[in-house]
């Protein structure tokens, strides 16, 4: 595996890492959503740190039950 492989994934692979249709990638920049790319002669390529971001980003905290009170 090289450098480039480490830090960079393709729309397969990010298609595997969060199990969706390579797709919904497709439409997803067609959207101007999801994770920022690269496109570099015609391929795209995702950075490893901006997928991590968007997940993060992505990320919804569920705050804990309120415990005895009544509205």
């Amino acid at each position: 595996m090289s450098t480039l492989d480490l830090r960079h994934l393709n729309q397969v692979q990010l298609s595997h890492r969060w199990t969706l249709s390579p797709r919904t990638l497709e439409r997803w920049r067609w959207l101007k959503a999801g994770p920022p790319y690269l496109k570099i002669g015609g391929r795209v390529v995702y950075r490893l740190e901006d997928v991590e971001d968007y997940e993060t980003n992505q990320l919804h905290l569920v705050p804990p039950p309120a415990h005895g009170r009544r509205s």
